[in-house]
């Protein structure tokens, strides 16, 4: 699974419209959960810690001084959105960009929710941190659009390089830098895009389609322009809300038990 901004694919799965539904703001946790600020950056860390592979997708829901510790840009975060009542793996399959994804492909997703090219090239560049796995570039290596043959795009000593991190035949769980700085947040990404050495074709395709691009040569060249837009974009993707029910869940991995009452009242109703 491509990790292109999964916090995005989490609140799109669920439904998401452009208009709020409650209103957010960075204190919402301020008077019945204090500590929320220290917790979830503290998770997160540890999270990064024990998978890096992850970190191109948590760090979109961590509070705005872990990307200054990172090396990115700082902004408040908006809380206050509910958890959904359900869950649905189908919807979520349904809008999962693959690692195969092309510049139209994701600018298509990203439009059908009121967010721009410039946003969507921006916010590709989470993957300024992390790691994937060879899972994910196997097609790429060996075989790209069914040529037998790898991808042009690829700068030929970085395909070394991916050859022997991932051979034919070999573990596709090993997993590879998303760029060569992947413990920092920069703009190191955009400039391996320019050089040819995006891991995912998801990431490469975004210097290879004219309309993305001019964002990849600008946010190369300039890391306060990127700074910027990505700032601007985690507000706009941050606004997205549901208008369907939800709660503030006590287990992120589930939602809130219900009294037996109501689970009884429920089943009489259907």
């Amino acid at each position: 699974m491509s990790p292109l901004l999964a916090a995005f694919l989490l609140l799109v799965s669920m439904g998401l419209t452009s208009a709020s539904t409650v209103p957010l703001r960075p204190g919402f946790y301020s008077e019945t959960c204090p500590e929320a600020d220290f917790i979830v950056k503290d998770v997160m860390r540890k999270n990064m810690i024990r998978e890096p592979r992850s970190a191109a997708s948590v760090m979109r829901f961590q509070f705005h001084d872990c990307f200054v510790n990172s090396g990115g840009p700082d902004w408040d975060v908006k809380l206050g959105r509910v958890d959904s009542l359900t869950a649905s793996q189908e919807d979520s399959n349904n809008i999962m960009p693959s690692p195969r994804a092309n510049a139209s492909l994701l600018m298509d997703l990203f439009e059908r929710f009121n967010l721009s090219v410039q946003d969507m090239v921006a916010l590709s560049g989470s993957h300024s941190i992390g790691q994937a796995r060879c899972f994910s570039i196997m097609f790429r290596l060996y075989n790209q659009s069914g040529s037998g043959r790898p991808d042009p795009a690829i700068e030929t000593k970085y395909r070394e390089k991916l050859d022997k991190l991932c051979p034919l035949g070999g573990d596709e769980n090993v997993t590879g830098d998303l760029d060569a700085t992947p413990a920092t947040f920069d703009n190191r990404y955009f400039k391996d895009l320019v050089a040819g050495r995006g891991f995912l074709n998801s990431d490469q395709t975004l210097y290879t389609f004219p309309e993305t691009r001019k964002y990849v040569t600008l946010f190369s060249k300039n890391q306060q322009a990127f700074f910027r837009a990505f700032v601007e974009g985690m507000i706009k993707m941050g606004d997205l809300q549901s208008g369907r029910p939800g709660e503030i869940r006590s287990n992120c991995r589930t939602a809130n038990s219900r009294p037996v009452r109501v689970l009884m009242e429920s089943q009489v109703r259907d």
